[in-house]
């Protein structure tokens, strides 16, 4: 499997790495498995917007009980989710998606507007008759998926906000976004927008805390205890600030960092897993037995 760079440096690493090769996609791991494990497809984007956005998938032969849908932070790369959709279990299916403005999806520039980017993804929603919906916004993608989230699919089981990037930076990502930002008009493509989307977010995060209490879905905020880019008390902030409609859970992963789909993939796995209620038992309907006077007895005689 190819390596890639990891954290926060090897991300801007990446970016200029893609960019003097001539490339869209960034230490590419989808290519290190068949189609049939890890496939990549191309969507419309919704609200009329007519972009075509790229996605990774899980192929499955038939629909799964639940489906599993990431809305990846900034910059947006599905690749970085190659191996988690590899090592999913056979009853789950997964799609992550490349955000307006980065990787292999539309436009070339920078859509930095939270709603804007809720109407284009609004197709990914989309499932099969009795699926449920798990819908995970991870880093920049947590207050995306929450305004996804408010359009309350039928289908929607739950909302997981992972790593959550709610518009404070922790130390190595101001380096970085400081850095990036006095060189805007030299670093690629995907790196600008994503300092872009960043220093814009703030602002526009209202709108989030508005529709947060309104879900009628458990919520759960999951973040990594090192996390050095969205620190964790800003997660934690949130769970004690936000009053819903159901309690929000807050679970917090030992030794992870913020780019919890880096590690390993199962660890990432078993804390969606704990995000998917367990399936109840079948429901069966026995007829009533009934005991005759002095039939046990007779049967014991004979």
């Amino acid at each position: 499997m190819s390596k890639r760079p990891r954290g926060i440096l090897g991300v801007f690493w990446a970016c200029l790495e893609s960019s003097a090769q001539g490339r869209t996609e960034h230490r590419p791991t989808s290519a290190d498995f068949p189609d049939s494990i890890v496939r990549r497809f191309s969507f419309t984007a919704g609200g009329g917007l007519g972009w075509r956005l790229s996605a990774l998938e899980t192929p499955r032969p038939q629909p799964t009980p639940w489906k599993i849908v990431v809305i990846t932070g900034a910059p947006s790369w599905a690749e970085y989710w190659a191996p988690v959709l590899a090592a999913l279990p056979g009853d789950r299916e997964m799609v992550v998606v490349d955000r307006p403005g980065f990787a292999a999806s539309e436009p070339v520039t920078c859509v930095p507007d939270l709603q804007l980017q809720a109407d284009a993804l609004a197709p990914l929603l989309e499932t099969a008759p009795g699926q449920r919906l798990l819908l995970v916004g991870q880093s920049y993608g947590a207050a995306i998926a929450t305004l996804m989230a408010a359009r309350r699919p039928r289908a929607l089981g739950g909302l997981v906000l992972l790593s959550s990037y709610l518009g404070e930076l922790g130390p190595t990502a101001r380096w970085l976004v400081g850095l990036g930002s006095h060189a805007t008009g030299v670093v690629p493509r995907d790196l600008r927008n994503a300092i872009t989307e960043v220093t814009h977010q703030r602002d526009q995060l209202a709108l989030m805390r508005r529709f947060l209490p309104r879900l009628n879905v458990p919520v759960h905020v999951v973040h990594g205890d090192l996390d050095d880019f969205a620190p964790i008390e800003t997660a934690r902030r949130l769970v004690h600030e936000t009053r819903t409609r159901r309690p929000l859970r807050f679970h917090v992963v030992p030794g992870a960092n913020h780019f919890f789909n880096d590690g390993p993939a199962e660890r990432l796995i078993a804390a969606l897993e704990q995000c998917i209620p367990a399936a109840k038992p079948a429901w069966s309907w026995r007829l009533p037995s009934f005991a005759l006077p002095g039939l046990s007895g007779a049967a014991q005689a004979s």
